[in-house]
């Protein structure tokens, strides 16, 4: 593989507190249409950026009027598209989740879910957009059913973890959720039938080489057989499924630990993302970015991951979110404590 590097393409602006998450649209970067995402902070808003494609260049802009300061009145912590491009979550630590809507250029909150006790941390739809999952530093997590209208009910309250649950994330192809939390476990949850009965089916801890402080994050490759989670303990953990889905007799594939990278960041993981092309990110309260990829030449105790690129100060504070971006080339934006957001192209290097 030819020597890689990490160019710096775009510093965004505008939010003036740290920048917790950024999502980019998935139907954006397609066919002509500009790539577009959306960025949440500590200042209370969340900011909407386009691409503007007469420069001939990758350049986002703030679209100005898509800067949203209601009805969230404390850290907006979480946001994510719905798999339409039609909706967006956004959870804050007032203890609601909000759902906008573009409506005629305009975004409109159309629906505001409340019930969590505490800060709400995380968001995350899944694959058909029926389903929306949330999570709160009150340890729970909660999953509502989408209805016409923009309606939104919860069907269910999950009862597992023991402390804050930092992340929830469903698996890109099946209704299985998983949640991550500071007891340092990461919780698999499934509805074993029609009832809205769901289940933790799996808890990935460290008995089971599973991580020994808080959970920041996880990501899925694009096929979901394998599964990549960050932590405070400075691992990246890889997990792997043979089969996710039902298997006969009614049970369910457990996750089991594939390896661990450790020695690459030397403070706390928040952040990791696996592209499409196979390539996952990681973001660390170290300022530094790293780019892992498998590794086919290791097949000695099966497959492993090797550091493709390392960037290091690219922020000037903790990262707190890396994602790549949909479309035919994708992009890697990073959000930071720094308030900032950059825009990175992976390029051959000179």
């Amino acid at each position: 593989m030819e020597r890689l590097e990490l160019k710096e393409i775009q510093r965004l602006e505008g939010h003036t507190d740290r920048v917790w998450s950024l999502a980019w649209n998935p139907v954006t970067g397609h066919n002509g249409v500009p790539l577009l995402f959306a960025s949440c902070s500590g200042d209370k808003t969340i900011r909407i950026w386009e691409q503007n494609l007469s420069s001939g260049v990758c350049v986002m802009i703030d679209a100005m009027q898509a800067v949203l300061d209601e009805p969230h009145t404390r850290t907006v912590r979480s946001c994510a598209w719905s798999p339409s491009g039609k909706l967006l979550a956004t959870a804050s630590f007032d203890a609601t989740t909000a759902i906008w809507e573009n409506v005629g250029g305009d975004y409109e909150c159309v629906s505001t879910l409340e019930g969590h006790e505490h800060e709400v941390k995380s968001v995350s739809w899944n694959a058909s957009g029926n389903l929306l999952a949330t999570c709160s530093r009150d340890k729970s997590v909660w999953i509502w059913e989408v209805l016409p209208g923009n309606e939104f009910e919860c069907v269910s309250v999950l009862q597992g973890h023991t402390q804050d649950v930092k992340m929830v994330k469903w698996h890109p192809t099946m209704d299985i959720l998983f949640s991550c939390s500071y007891d340092n476990t990461i919780k698999v949850w499934a509805d074993e039938g029609d009832s809205d009965d769901w289940q933790c089916i799996q808890t990935i801890g460290e008995p089971n080489n599973g991580h020994t402080s808080t959970v920041w994050a996880l990501s899925f490759n694009a096929s979901g057989d394998k599964m990549v989670t960050c932590s405070d303990d400075l691992t990246l953990k890889i997990w792997e499924s043979e089969n996710i889905g039902m298997q006969s007799g009614g049970g369910f594939r457990h996750w089991r630990h594939l390896c661990t990278l450790t020695g690459y960041h030397d403070r706390t993981i928040f952040s990791v993302h696996w592209s499409r092309e196979g390539i996952f990110a990681s973001g660390a309260a170290d300022d530094a970015i790293r780019l892992f990829v498998d590794d086919n030449e290791s097949q000695v105790d099966g497959p492993l991951y090797k550091l493709l690129l390392k960037k290091e100060k690219a922020h000037d504070m903790d990262i707190n979110s890396v994602q790549w971006s949909p479309g035919e080339k994708p992009l890697l934006a990073s959000a930071s404590d720094d308030g900032t957001i950059k825009v990175w192209e992976l390029v051959p290097q000179r």
